[in-house]
């Protein structure tokens, strides 16, 4: 059982975007996860503030995005969850996302006694400002800047800065002059099926397999990878994620590339592929798609911007690549030295850092908890 050291009549709240109870996102899933680790620590002691869909449309939503209203932010939703930490006697308030920071500045004006923990899932700025390099136009422009304000203020007022990377806390440090107070790698609720190590249900043929949503980062890197890559290359690749299926006509090549797009078991995909790859050149944070495959058991390939926070780790799960020959000498390695459909060891690694039991144990020692 686990006892915190708050005062028994103190509770702890979270904010965060409404939940997806079965959430497919990088992000989406490492909201839920935080939620359902909080709940194990705090149990009934836990208090849980959703934020509504709001997505930023039009001049008069853009205006008051600059005030710090996105996400489901506003006057109203902000009053709200002031009552609510008084009704319930919050002592200390999750903040699930940097750019919540028009929040974190009400609370520490309104109630500065309450400990705010700002949970940073990107440094926002650095992630808008790829965004807008790869699509200039003025919505992404506002996006940019909303975010940057926002997360200025979670910078500045809250009492503790979690971050998912020591590089992600160095860039706070460089763009705004604070660094974290605490590092917490991803973590992935697990997804493994139960048997899925034993059973050997060998693909026709071998592949490479490529897992992730359509978000610029994604796009770009797997549309070199076709380019410069795959032509050199004797393994085909499958491309995997929700909203792959538009770009099928321009990413697809006969026998060597298969845009599968969405599925309904992904499981079913990393058991017969041969190894991952993940070709990523720019974001912030870090990649769920090298945690995911850690779980299922997995050899990784990647950029060392799919690496960024694994490095401790990175040449025990795979190879990383900086250029299309590194790709291709280390896909060509992978095929002949990956003889398991499953290792063991990779998925010793996702349990010890990136599981929920790793995440939970991370949070009690970052909220002041002891067992």
């Amino acid at each position: 059982m686990i006892i915190c050291s708050l005062p028994l009549d103190l509770k702890v709240m979270l904010l965060t975007r409404q939940l997806d109870m079965s959430p497919t996102g990088g992000r989406e899933l490492l909201c839920k996860l935080n939620f359902d680790a909080l709940s194990k620590i705090y149990g009934e002691r836990l208090v849980l503030f959703e934020l509504p869909r709001r997505p930023l449309q039009g001049i008069n939503s853009a205006l008051s995005a600059f005030k710090g209203h996105i996400d489901g932010l506003d006057n109203t939703t902000i009053y709200s969850a002031l009552q609510v930490i008084q009704s319930e006697c919050v002592g200390k308030v999750f903040v699930d996302g940097s750019n919540l920071g028009g929040f974190v500045k009400a609370v520490k004006e309104k109630l500065p006694n309450v400990e705010v923990f700002t949970f940073f899932h990107n440094v926002e700025a650095r992630f808008f400002l790829g965004s807008f390099f790869q699509q200039k136009t003025l919505r992404a422009l506002v996006v940019l800047l909303v975010n940057y304000l926002a997360e200025k203020k979670s910078v500045r007022y809250s009492d503790k800065i979690i971050c998912l990377s020591q590089r992600d806390s160095s860039l706070l440090q460089k763009i705004y002059g604070r660094s974290a107070t605490h590092v917490s790698p991803m973590a992935l609720q697990d997804k493994m099926p139960f048997g899925f190590n034993n059973l050997e249900k060998p693909s026709p043929e071998k592949f490479a397999l490529f897992v992730g949503g359509t978000f610029y980062a994604n796009l770009a890197g797997i549309a070199w990878f076709v380019e410069h890559v795959v032509p050199h290359i004797h393994i085909k690749i499958c491309i995997v994620g929700r909203g792959f299926e538009a770009y099928r006509a321009e990413l697809e090549r006969e026998g060597k590339v298969q845009v599968v797009g969405a599925v309904d078991h992904l499981a079913d995909w990393y058991r017969n592929a041969h190894f991952v790859i993940a070709p990523i050149f720019d974001g912030s944070g870090m990649k769920t798609k090298v945690a995911e495959a850690l779980m299922y058991g997995k050899k990784i390939i990647g950029t060392p911007e799919a690496f960024s926070g694994y490095e401790d780790i990175d040449k025990k799960v795979g190879w990383v690549c900086k250029t299309a020959d590194d790709f291709s000498v280390a896909i060509s390695h992978a095929q002949g030295l990956v003889t398991k459909s499953f290792d063991p060891e990779l998925r010793a690694i996702y349990e010890e850092k990136y599981s929920f039991e790793a995440t939970k144990s991370r949070l009690i020692n970052i909220l002041g908890c002891s067992r």
